[in-house]
């Protein structure tokens, strides 16, 4: 029990802020269910899954989003739910067959989190961006570190 119980959340697994926002909201109460690439399941990266505080408090389910049935089966799952959030670079969602319009289609109530470094949109968009250096780097915060500066992408 918690605040956010009967809040249902669909996860599109990813890495870095999505997997923590999602744990914390699965803590808070929230219905979260986690969708894996399929291609993942079974893989163990540097942290086994069941020892993995990221992956805890959630069930997952392992769909192929490459495939119009794996599409199929979110969008159903999006239709009961009141949250997706993803973290995909931008576009990634829409050339899914997963963007905002085709999932507001099936459910207009849904909010569509999206979490990505930069944005959806910029000169930097695309850009990955989900670290703890890459963003004080670009706010000049570094700048006393000679070696970091030649490394800016400005």
């Amino acid at each position: 029990m918690g605040p956010l119980e009967g809040v249902k959340i669909v996860e599109l697994a990813g890495i870095g802020p999505g997997p923590h926002c999602c744990m914390l909201l699965a803590d808070m109460g929230a219905d979260v269910v986690r969708v894996d690439r399929s291609a993942n399941v079974g893989r163990t990266g540097a942290i086994p899954d069941k020892f993995n505080n990221l992956t805890r408090g959630r069930p997952n389910l392992a769909v192929d989003l490459k495939n119009p049935e794996g599409v199929e089966t979110v969008l159903k799952l999006c239709e009961g739910a009141d949250i997706l959030i993803e973290g995909f670079r931008p576009g990634v969602l829409e050339r899914l067959g997963l963007g905002p319009e085709m999932l507001h289609s099936r459910n207009p109530k849904l909010i569509v989190g999206r979490m990505t470094g930069w944005g959806q949109t910029g000169p930097i968009a695309h850009t990955a961006g989900h670290d703890i250096i890459t963003f004080p780097c670009l706010e000049r915060c570094l700048v006393l570190v000679p070696s970091m500066v030649r490394l800016l992408p400005l």
